[in-house]
C-alpha cells in the first residue's frame, strides 16, 4: 500500500489507536485532575481541537490514548505519536452567555498533549 494507507497497515489486526501503545514516547503530561489551559495554535487543514476551546481552561478527566495527532495524520505523518487527553470543561467557561441557570453544565472533548498547557493559576 502506499504512503497514505501507513495508517491502516500498522493498525491491521490490531486496531486504532492500540497499534500506537507505548509509541508517545514516555509518560503522560498531565494526570486526571489537572487544570490545563487549551493552547491558541495554528491549524493550516485540520485538528481535532474545536476552535471554540481555545484559550479556555479545563480539567483533565482521563489520559485515554497515544496516537499522532489529527493534523499530522492528514499529511500522512503517522511516526511521532502523542497523548491524547479527555478534558471537561465548565460550558460557562467556553460560553460566558451561558445561562446561569445551568452553572453546572459541562462539555467533554479529547485533544492532543501538544494543544495543552499547565494552568498556570494552579500550579503552585
Amino acid at each position: 500500500m502506499g504512503k497514505i494507507y501507513h495508517h491502516a497497515e500498522i493498525a491491521r489486526g490490531v486496531g486504532d489507536p492500540q497499534c500506537y501503545q507505548g509509541k508517545a514516547g514516555g509518560r503522560p503530561q498531565f494526570q486526571i485532575g489537572d487544570r490545563v489551559k487549551i493552547r491558541e495554535l495554528p491549524n493550516l487543514f485540520y485538528t481535532q481541537t474545536p476552535t471554540y476551546a481555545r484559550g479556555v481552561l479545563a480539567t483533565v478527566n482521563g489520559v485515554v490514548y497515544e496516537s499522532p495527532a489529527p493534523e499530522d495524520e492528514a499529511w500522512g505523518h503517522t511516526d511521532k505519536p502523542e497523548w491524547f487527553y479527555s478534558v471537561v470543561f465548565r460550558q460557562k467557561d467556553v460560553w460566558p452567555d451561558y445561562p446561569d441557570a445551568y452553572a453546572n453544565d459541562t462539555l467533554s472533548a479529547e485533544i492532543p498533549e501538544r494543544w495543552l498547557e499547565p494552568d498556570r493559576k494552579s500550579v503552585v
